[in-house]
């Protein structure tokens, strides 16, 4: 009998937990994918500022690219919106340094032949690492030691002659005061040699206490509020949305999530910060990408969509990533994003 009303118990917290998901979960989730539609309607007619970026893979440091590709790179980027290049340059150890001279040995040799093909382009080291608590073993921004040296070695890599320094971090959690102080702490050196700091940011809650469900259900953090979004945009020069990886099923759904994601940004990224939106220039299937819903079009005329009538010119698109990148990719964004530089 006590087993039985053990059970018994159990049954019932289950058939509660199912009536709370099919009751309250989808009602939420229903309407914001009609929001999500609504949002990918009217006119999308926005061109590049000339303010786009692309990250670029290890490759081009370790020893794997040459001459020739340099001349290739060149000729893709040409007739395009891209100042800034993030080439991968780290990734860090977990406690914040960088052995350069092992893991890209041929820094100095990109940044000068890439000064030399496309003098007018930046050139910005992307350096990252997985965090706690999350990620475990992982970097630890609330140690004080490890944000040190992480800015000692954004220094180092400066001196190889990149123009700025990108952090992609993740998952930084919303609220995470750690993050902040690396970003200030690194920041007073990059402004102290006139140089841009930039990061790559997590997406904004896109529904009130959707984030906050995650982390109760899963321990994972995916979104950030929009005021801690403003505040680490108040701390670098330029911010770059990762708008890709969203769980939407539809490219219409995705098309109107990447205008809110855009209008969001906007509201709360200071006006002399750049602002990037994320275009996937990659093809995955699964959880949390579904390729045929993650279209670089459906991107394209979403961040349109959110721009809208907006004047603001220190404003881009950031292409992931170029060893994924095929020739649709690339046509579907000169043609929908740099037609007026044709």
């Amino acid at each position: 009998m006590k087993r039985w009303r053990s059970w018994s118990r159990r049954r019932r917290v289950l058939i509660s937990l199912a009536l709370a998901f099919v009751l309250l979960i989808p009602l939420p989730l229903s309407a914001l994918a009609i929001s999500l539609r609504i949002a990918y309607t009217g006119d999308a007619t926005a061109q590049t500022r000339g303010q786009d970026a692309i990250w670029l893979g290890h490759a081009w440091v370790d020893g794997r690219k040459t001459a020739a590709d340099i001349t290739a790179l060149a000729d893709q980027l040409q007739g395009t919106g891209i100042r800034d290049l993030y080439v991968h340059t780290g990734p860090l150890e977990h406690d914040g340094t960088l052995p350069l001279a092992k893991v890209s040995p041929k820094a100095r040799w990109f940044t000068d032949a890439i000064h030399q093909a496309l003098p007018k382009l930046r050139v910005q080291a992307w350096l990252g690492d997985v965090l706690q608590p999350e990620k475990s073993p992982g970097m630890d921004l609330d140690d004080a030691a490890v944000r040190t040296r992480v800015t000692e070695t954004s220094e180092q890599v400066l001196a190889q002659g990149f123009d700025g320094i990108h952090f992609d971090m993740e998952p930084v959690r919303s609220g995470s005061q750690g993050f902040l102080k690396l970003l200030d702490q690194v920041h007073a050196m990059t402004s102290a040699r006139n140089v841009p700091l930039s990061v790559a940011a997590a997406q904004i809650n896109p529904a009130p206490g959707l984030n906050g469900l995650l982390v109760g259900v899963s321990g994972q953090s995916k979104w950030w509020t929009k005021s801690y979004f403003g505040a680490v945009a108040s701390r670098v020069e330029q911010i770059a949305v990762m708008s890709y990886d969203t769980w939407t099923p539809l490219e219409s759904l995705y098309g109107g999530y990447v205008a809110r994601q855009t209008k969001m940004a906007l509201e709360v990224t200071p006006p002399n910060v750049d602002l990037l939106m994320g275009l996937p220039f990659y093809w995955e299937d699964n959880f949390s990408h579904r390729g045929s819903a993650e279209t670089v079009q459906a991107a394209i005329r979403g961040a349109q969509l959110g721009l809208n009538k907006s004047t603001r010119q220190n404003f881009g698109l950031a292409l992931y990533v170029d060893f994924a990148a095929t020739p649709d990719h690339w046509s579907t964004y000169r043609d929908m994003w740099c037609d007026n530089l044709t």
